[in-house]
């Protein structure tokens, strides 16, 4: 690899993306040239790297592929599906764009600078998700953090949402626990054979959840897509929560209507360009330009 690659610094509600293009040149990238992107010290910095390719899919406008900040490959990410439809949509001059992503094709509309996706329909089978054991129903399993007679955290809702997201249901605001210390434990759990995104989620009305989410791959981050439709999801399926909710995060607030006609979960909000810069493939001298 030699020269340079341009990327857009793009964000959801400060969920921050470099977002490459890969669909003339393909972008060549390992888990340490990932890393190094990546880092807020040393590369440009982000919590997701996002590469558009052509798509293979009948129908799609663009495919995303999605690394998470330790350089892992995922299969989903929401804000970064609004980032990515809302450049396709300046390209190809409509407002309807489908983004195809390896759990499938999502539909997006892009009306300025708000974006609507349809995520699909979530999954709750334990296979789904997935848990190493069988558990029957996973509106809550067997899992805690603390004492057993008195657990800071337990019982949480599990779903799948293109990305398996453990859900523990607290009693006031998720800043009050220390997210930072059992997230690292929660996501590595041996429950969870592909890790997981761990949300605190306060129901604080029937239409609207606070939630703080530990990513897996990135760590505590201000906003993240698929968890705001888990979240959302999961609270209806307890009767928690009505099946149209704002779900508020350190970032900002999110739409997200689990529908009753299809299942099928349309998350809507914000997306925004934060710059320009141009990277070199050797990843050397890197600059960002505002």
């Amino acid at each position: 690899m030699s020269g340079t690659v341009g990327y857009l610094k793009m964000n959801g509600l400060g969920n921050e993306f470099v977002v490459l293009d890969g669909r003339e040149t393909p972008v060549l990238l390992d888990e340490d040239r990932v890393r190094w992107i990546a880092d807020r010290e040393q590369g440009i910095g982000c919590d997701q790297l996002i590469v558009m390719e052509q798509p293979t899919a009948k129908g799609a406008d663009v495919f995303m592929r999605i690394f998470n900040h330790d350089g892992g490959e995922v299969a989903a990410c929401g804000n970064a599906t609004r980032c990515v439809a809302a450049i396709a949509a300046r390209e190809l001059g409509r407002g309807q764009i489908a983004v195809q992503t390896r759990t499938g094709l999502l539909v997006a509309n892009v009306d300025g600078s708000r974006v609507s996706v349809d995520m699909g329909k979530p999954k709750f089978g334990w296979q789904d998700i997935p848990l190493s054991e069988e558990f029957g129903d996973t509106r809550g399993i067997e899992l805690q953090i603390g004492p057993i007679d008195a657990p800071v955290l337990h019982t949480p809702s599990v779903v799948n949402v293109g990305n398996p997201h453990a859900i523990f249901w607290v009693g006031q605001n998720p800043d009050d626990y220390e997210l930072e210390r059992f997230g690292p434990l929660l996501e590595n759990h041996p429950l969870f054979p592909e890790r997981a995104n761990i949300s605190l989620a306060w129901v604080s009305a029937s239409d609207e959840i606070r939630v703080r989410v530990w990513e897996r791959g990135v760590g505590l981050t201000k906003a993240c897509g698929t968890a705001a439709c888990a979240v959302a999801a999961a609270g209806a399926r307890k009767g928690l929560s009505a099946r149209k909710v704002k779900v508020i995060l350190p970032g900002g607030k999110l739409d997200v209507e689990w529908r009753i006609r299809d299942n099928h979960i349309v998350m809507s909000g914000p997306w925004e360009l934060e710059g320009t810069g141009e990277l070199s493939t050797e990843l050397t001298g890197a600059r960002f330009i505002k």
